[in-house]
């Protein structure tokens, strides 16, 4: 007799986000700082050692001028060098997807085929212009609606 395989629909967010609290960053520097950031915003995740994004975002923080993907992967390659990390996640294709994520958190932005911080704004702004105000506000107003239907069951 056939196994009748059963269909179970998936719950696919419209949206979502992490944010963890750390310490208040008092004698954080550097690539240790932009990882704080990183696990922050839940662009990493604590304990995980595929960590290329947090060189990729200090690569486009770091520069004075906006970076093809082409010169963030040789900056990421020199930061991993110098930091003498593993060369893990360093693939063009890694850092294309990466830069993808940064871009979908509102964080950098590419212009003519370079990317640079979103606007060329201070990173606090975007936080609280892009996330914080809009992104977050969207999620936190649509869980209220839920909520909300609640007491209609």
């Amino acid at each position: 007799m056939p196994v009748r395989s059963v269909r179970v629909s998936k719950e696919v967010p419209l949206a979502e986000i992490t944010l963890r609290k750390y310490e208040k960053p008092y004698n954080i520097k550097g690539r240790d700082l932009v990882k704080k950031v990183c696990l922050s915003i839940g662009l990493l995740q604590p304990g995980d050692s595929r960590d290329v994004i947090v060189d990729i975002l200090y690569s486009v923080v770091d520069s004075k001028k906006p970076l093809s993907s082409i010169e963030i992967e040789e900056k990421v390659k020199e930061l991993r060098k110098k930091h003498q990390l593993p060369m893990v996640g360093i693939a063009s294709s890694n850092i294309r997807r990466q830069l993808r994520r940064l871009k979908e958190s509102f964080i950098i932005e590419s212009v003519k085929g370079s990317y640079r911080i979103n606007e060329n704004a201070s990173l606090e702004d975007i936080f609280r212009e892009k996330i914080e105000q809009y992104y977050l506000k969207t999620i936190v107003d649509r869980v209220r609606e839920y909520f909300g239907a609640l007491k209609n069951v």
